[in-house]
């Protein structure tokens, strides 16, 4: 019940103020100015707290750039400046001007927009994957380990001879019985021999 008696209170007080505020007999206030009454060099804290820390002092020096109601003078001379050179130009040329810029802005835009479009897609392209997990484990383990390969052997291996290399079987009979024999003249060095092939003489060079 406090909280809705002040509430009330509160709504009728407001309520008398924004009819006083709209009487005709009321001047507005953007005509009223205001003026400080004490100014001073020291630190008030009633002023800090009441701006939050913004201004510490209300001194000569602030007093002009909180109270300011109009533009610097070079800034308002340049605003008169703009306002004299657009009332010279034609309807048609400051219609085109607009074109003008309206194009270059949307053209603008375009290219921002693509290139967010293109940057997007760049990212989902390397975020995308492009391998299977399960492929690449299966392929290592079955290089590393010969996992889920078969025994079996292709038909024709297994140390076969076709037919159209009569060479072939020799050169695997006697690479089969390679050994290692001493060479006279030589005792130190020890070469292997094929079996079936002559050594050469004793005294001369092995080709």
């Amino acid at each position: 019940p406090s909280v809705l008696d002040s509430f009330a209170l509160l709504s009728g007080q407001l309520n008398t103020l924004n009819k006083v505020l709209k009487h005709e007999k009321t001047p507005l206030l953007r005509n009223q100015v205001i003026i400080p009454l004490v100014l001073s060099p020291d630190r008030d804290e009633e002023i800090m707290r009441q701006t939050e820390g913004r201004v510490p002092v209300f001194s000569h020096e602030v007093v002009p750039d909180h109270l300011r109601t109009k533009p610097d003078p070079e800034v308002e001379e340049q605003e008169k400046q703009l306002i004299t050179d657009a009332a010279r130009i034609s309807p048609d040329v400051a219609q085109k001007q607009i074109q003008s810029l309206n194009k270059m802005c949307s053209n603008l835009l375009e290219k921002i927009s693509k290139e967010e479009r293109e940057s997007e897609s760049g990212g989902l392209r390397q975020n995308k994957q492009t391998f299977n997990p399960a492929d690449t484990n299966a392929l290592v383990a079955a290089v590393a380990f010969g996992k889920g390969l078969s025994n079996r052997r292709p038909p024709g291996s297994g140390g076969s001879v076709q037919s159209g290399q009569p060479g072939a079987a020799a050169i695997i009979a006697g690479a089969s019985g390679m050994q290692q024999v001493p060479m006279s003249g030589a005792p130190a060095q020890q070469q292997p021999m094929l079996a079936g092939v002559q050594m050469a003489q004793a005294g001369q060079p092995g080709k």
